[in-house]
């Protein structure tokens, strides 16, 4: 498997807007760990008050907290490996942790900090409603300074496609997750990524990626580590779309 798409999808099945049940979402999640979907697959995303209602063999949580001192239930079906908290340093370093913050809000003093303290950075791609998708500036700039800052970040909501588009019903303009990896493998040989970013041809966008080899793809998932998904089968299928999996993992 190309090394750009492993474990790229963190599983948020439980998360707006899909918001699946959590027995039926854990139950899924470990069917496709048993699945070809395994290599794509990041952890199961939960709120840290929801941890305690998951039952069974363990499963590889990152955990959502309302807040960086929020405490993390102890739970033997849940192996945490990763934090995602707001704008604070969360109180754990057993873990990778996450602090969310607004592309409007990054700059480079903000992550050299972040960078200092030990900590990756979550970025917010969209919502429930359309102010919560950052533009293309907002999002090139945050991803081009968390790259030349040396900084790891994780992306949440919006991304099931793997195209920047339109949803034809909500209007809203969506980012695609093969334009931020071909963006952050660009920012890293120091190009201008606002235009990888609004780029909605899926076929060039698409080339672009599958041109990435192997040294540069190690370098763009050191930074970009994984984006949180409501659907694994929407991504997937885009993958598939651009024949950028051999075969259908499922």
């Amino acid at each position: 498997m190309n090394p750009l798409f492993t474990h790229l999808f963190d599983d948020a099945a439980i998360f707006p807007p899909f918001s699946a049940e959590l027995p039926d979402a854990v139950a899924a999640h470990r069917a496709r760990l048993e699945s070809g979907l395994a290599p794509l697959l990041g952890p199961f995303v939960c709120s840290a008050d929801r941890l305690g209602a998951i039952t069974g063999p363990p499963v590889r949580v990152s955990v959502v907290l309302p807040a960086a001192d929020t405490p993390v239930t102890s739970n033997p079906s849940v192996t945490v490996v990763a934090i995602e908290a707001p704008d604070a340093a969360p109180t754990y370093s057993e873990v990778p942790c996450y602090s969310e913050i607004a592309c409007a809000e990054i700059d480079a003093v903000r992550l050299a900090a972040l960078r200092a303290a030990g900590l990756r950075l979550k970025l917010r791609t969209g919502g429930v409603r359309g102010e919560m998708f950052p533009s293309e500036n907002l999002l090139a700039r945050a991803l081009w300074t968390a790259v030349r800052s040396g900084v790891a970040f994780k992306l949440t909501a919006g991304l099931h496609d793997p195209i920047r588009h339109r949803d034809p019903v909500t209007g809203f303009e969506h980012h695609g997750f093969l334009n931020v990896l071909l963006a952050t493998a660009r920012a890293l040989q120091g190009y201008d990524i606002e235009r990888t970013l609004a780029d909605q041809d899926g076929e060039r966008v698409a080339a672009g990626v599958a041109g990435i080899d192997d040294v540069l793809a190690k370098a763009v998932r050191h930074h970009f580590i994984s984006f949180g998904t409501c659907s694994i089968s929407e991504p997937v299928d885009g993958l598939l779309r651009y024949r950028l999996l051999p075969e259908d993992p499922r």
